[in-house]
């Protein structure tokens, strides 16, 4: 744990314990309305007029869950959420949420979602969680360490140590994003460089970085509950992550995410050569 980190805890009168003992509580909290819905006869709703944004009782109902728990242990925070409104007070300190990241997963019935959980001081991560009830696995990334939590067992995570494109296996959730927002030949041409793309996989593909499993994760139009909580235990492990302009990935946006710095600047430089 960093002093800068140490300091502002103390400083609030708050703990990485009481922190780490709130991410654990709201996601147990939201487990128990997202597990036995997974898999079920669930009405699902769009959240847009023009193409399928899906939502579930199972993203309502465990925010409102994760919401509880965070104001038992810290009422004067700040919360930021994907499907409620932000709850917005003077404190420094803002919890981000994520109840089901990869909703079209949880409704295909592919066990790639998973809760987020996040606290950010001064916009900036220092903790976060990733919770995956169906396969009982919890990522958590506090006290600048990573760790997987499994059938009672505590696994310290780590990077690979992967440089170059070539040996990389990559992850993205689909191509079509990168269409989207204009960047599909720059996504293309990393696609062709390393050793093995996978689709699909949301949050999930982050936390597989973490473990060492995977070596890139790239997206497009993220979001900050998309990405905030998984930005310790990126970084816990001993991985980078950042914007495509190698600023501060916590607000969302493009974001890549790598083993190594050299592996992300490698990817980088492939994707400006075919920036618009």
């Amino acid at each position: 744990m960093t002093d800068s980190k140490n300091q502002i805890l103390q400083s609030n009168q708050i703990s990485f314990e009481n922190v780490r003992n709130c991410l654990l509580d709201a996601e147990k909290a939201a487990s128990g309305i997202t597990l036995p819905l997974f898999r079920s006869k669930i009405a699902i709703d769009n959240k847009i007029k023009t193409g399928f944004d899906p939502v579930t009782k199972a993203d309502r109902d465990a925010e409102n869950a994760i919401r509880e728990v965070i104001a038992d242990y810290f009422p004067d925070h700040s919360i930021t959420g994907e499907e409620l409104a932000d709850k917005k007070t003077q404190s420094l300190f803002n919890w981000i949420i994520d109840p089901v990241d990869g909703t079209r997963a949880f409704i295909s019935g592919l066990p790639v979602w998973g809760t987020l959980i996040g606290l950010t001081y001064q916009d900036r991560a220092i903790a976060g969680l990733m919770g995956q009830p169906f396969t009982g696995e919890i990522y958590l990334g506090i006290e600048d360490q990573s760790e997987l939590l499994h059938q009672g067992v505590k696994t310290p995570l780590r990077v690979s140590n992967k440089t170059t494109l070539d040996q990389a296996i990559m992850f993205t959730t689909t191509p079509e994003l990168f269409s989207m927002s204009g960047h599909r030949a720059a996504y293309d041409a990393v696609e062709a460089k390393v050793r093995l793309a996978r689709y699909g996989c949301d949050c999930y593909a982050y936390t597989l970085l973490a473990a060492g499993h995977v070596d890139l994760v790239i997206e497009p139009l993220m979001n900050t509950y998309d990405i905030a909580p998984l930005v310790p235990i990126i970084e816990g492990a001993g991985g980078v992550v950042s914007t495509w302009d190698v600023t501060r990935p916590e607000n969302g946006g493009n974001i890549i995410a790598a083993a190594t710095p050299e592996l992300r600047d490698a990817a980088l430089k492939e994707m400006r050569k075919h920036m618009r």
